[in-house]
């Protein structure tokens, strides 16, 4: 039976995320708010006794010196509208999840699997405002409605003795585990028509050579000795369509590019990133001889430089562009995801620091906003508090950092994050800038279970920000559990359990698989033994659902029970999930049963190439005046 214990500040002690809002609802939305005090709401769907139920709110739920607690019954009771704001079912609670690991260590035992803590927060405002006022301030200022379900209740709504209902927002477990076939023999529209509505963000030339793949005969006949359908199937498809997003391949900057410097003649370039990006550093470096300090540059998840005899120092920045328009505050993943960079490079660094700069419209912007466009103060705040809140539970400091204001990104804010940290120069007398799976290590994933959110990430990240744009790809970071994750797996680094290491980031297991097979030759992938938020997921979205506190690593069959009981010794949760092999395939298997079966170089380089048209059109300058 769940319950609701609820927890607010004692008179005369500051609520600055009342103050906040009530300012916001001032300043942004122009309506009258005079004060507004917030009660953190925890849910606990389970069956405990009064006088565990008074352990646990006075405990960990409650810090007696500035707050206060009520069981069951509303703590506030005053307030001219109540708004209430909560995660939708499946999207992560990290608070709920802390929660209910306080609550386990008071039972003395893990959770049963339908026990679990929601946690969710009231408004309660006082002012001259009406419902339709309350529900601007929800969706200019509190709520989005990718990740977040909210309520407005007024004071004749609640039961002055048991207060709201408790809310469980369980996900519908009903399905789930299906595979279908995509029938690719069909013309071009609606091959289109398959990318678009799969958010696949395929060309219609990308998707002719997927088609033309699964035609060839010498495919159909594999197919047959595995056991899969003739046909492609979705997992198939979405694999194929994260490891070609422009996300992962950088199509744009790998293009064939027909130039045209305003002459007559046509410049062809075969690659900017291998001309101009990749060809320059290397011309740069041979240039340097003996001084180039450069080791591992363009192959890894960051660039590694020799900073002294002794260490390397790691380095990266990317951006988290498309993701903070939705959710501003799912930044955290931005800072969170770089951290994971530096850290799945070579045999893993230590984190040491992070930097970031945001680009965002004016937070004074006043003019009508375009559908599902968030208002740039909001966005800024969001994304300041997200990129704070991801380093500092994560324990790693940010040391400098910009903002830049321009009324051009109003449409999509620009949000760079960037982490360093040192890795000794070598461990165990390996450079711990190599990394390799062996034939035969272990497929071992470490770290947070999978869910819903974080689908289609990368494909969506390729795509132009619309109206349409997925709620699955809003990912909710979970720094405590990637904080845990790091410190067991530098401890199994320094204890030589594993030979390598990269991240469930953009396009999750598909990814991190998929690129450390290239190592082998191929892999074998079982789908049903990764451990699930909830049940209910498709094999499919199991393989690309992505986060940034998962990491994928190859572990020797030798080292593999050590490997497991250092991992839960230190609380992190590890699963053994196939194996490297050099089968040229990538073999994916649901509960023994075939559901994927690519060859692992068409998976990896039977992309086309895209060609693009270029045209320099030099621009009209003018001298200044002199007078």
């Amino acid at each position: 039976m769940a319950v609701r214990v609820e927890v607010g500040f004692r008179e005369g002690v500051g609520d600055p995320k009342g103050e906040r809002l009530a300012r916001e609802a001032r300043e942004i939305i122009g309506v009258s708010v005079r004060s507004v005090q917030t009660v953190l709401v925890y849910t606990l769907d389970m069956d405990l006794s009064p006088e565990l139920l008074e352990e646990v709110a006075a405990g960990p739920f409650t810090d007696p010196v500035i707050q206060e607690y009520a069981i069951g019954t509303p703590l506030r009771k005053e307030f001219d509208v109540l708004i209430e704001v909560g995660f939708k079912p499946g999207v992560t609670d990290n608070v709920g999840r802390s929660a209910g690991e306080a609550v386990s260590q008071i039972l003395a035992r893990p959770l049963l699997e339908e026990e679990a803590v929601y946690t969710s927060t009231q408004y309660l405002v006082k002012g001259d405002l009406t419902l339709e006022d309350a529900e601007q301030i929800v969706k200019k200022v509190l709520a989005n409605d990718l990740i977040h379900r909210w309520k407005i209740v007024l004071p004749s709504q609640v039961d002055p003795g048991k207060g709201l209902d408790p809310d469980v927002p369980k996900v519908s477990l009903a399905g789930g585990g299906n595979v279908a076939e995509v029938d690719l023999e069909v013309d071009d529209s609606e091959l289109v028509r398959i990318s678009r509505d799969g958010l696949l963000a395929l060309s219609l030339e990308e998707m002719k050579a997927i088609q033309e793949y699964f035609s060839r005969t010498d495919v159909q006949d594999r197919r047959r000795e595995v056991g899969i359908c003739a046909k492609s199937t979705d997992v198939e498809i979405e694999a194929l369509a994260q490891t070609w997003s422009e996300h992962c391949k950088h199509k744009i900057f790998n293009a064939l590019i027909h130039y045209n410097d305003g002459s007559d003649e046509v410049r062809i370039i075969d690659s900017l990133m291998k001309t101009c990006i990749v060809g320059a550093t290397e011309r740069i470096r041979e240039e340097a001889g003996e001084k180039d300090i450069c080791l591992s540059v363009f192959k890894d998840n960051a660039g590694v430089i020799r900073f002294n005899d002794d260490y390397n120092l790691v380095f990266k920045v990317e951006t988290h562009n498309s993701p903070s328009a939705l959710d501003p505050y799912g930044a955290l993943t931005g800072i969170v995801g770089v951290n994971r960079d530096p850290f799945g490079t070579g045999i893993g660094a230590n984190l040491l620091f992070n930097v970031d700069v945001f680009c965002f419209a004016s937070p004074f912007y006043s003019d009508p906003l375009p559908p599902r466009i968030l208002h740039p103060r909001r966005i800024y705040e969001g994304v300041v508090e997200g990129v704070e809140h991801g380093g500092n539970k994560s324990g790693i400091p940010t040391v400098n950092g910009a903002v830049v204001f321009d009324e051009r990104y109003l449409g999509k804010p620009l949000v760079y994050c960037g982490t360093g940290g040192i890795m000794p120069r070598e461990i165990l007398g390996h450079p711990s800038h190599v990394k390799g799976a062996r034939v035969g290590d272990r497929i071992v994933m470490v770290g947070g279970r999978i869910g819903k959110d974080g689908i289609h990430g990368a494909t969506f990240s390729s795509e132009e920000l619309h109206e349409g744009s997925p709620v699955s790809a809003v990912q909710i970071g979970d720094p405590i559990t990637q904080k845990r994750m790091t410190d067991f797996l530098i401890m199994a680094r320094d204890e030589g359990l594993y030979t390598s290491i990269t991240d469930n980031g953009a396009g999750g297991l598909s990814s991190s698989v998929g690129e450390m097979a290239e190592d082998t030759g191929g892999a074998t992938l079982h789908l049903d033994r990764a451990p699930l938020k909830y049940p209910g997921l498709d094999p499919w979205e199991i393989l690309i659902s992505e986060a940034q506190e998962r990491m994928t690593l190859s572990v020797p069959p030798r080292n593999l029970a050590g490997f497991l009981e250092l991992s839960e010794k230190m609380g992190v949760q590890s699963t053994d999930l196939g194996e490297f092999t050099n089968s040229g395939y990538f073999h994916i298997l649901y509960h023994d049963q075939t559901v994927g079966y690519l060859d692992m170089e068409f998976l990896h380089d039977g992309v086309p190439q895209m060609v693009l048209d270029a045209r320099w059109d030099p621009p009209e300058t003018y001298e200044p005046s002199c007078e």
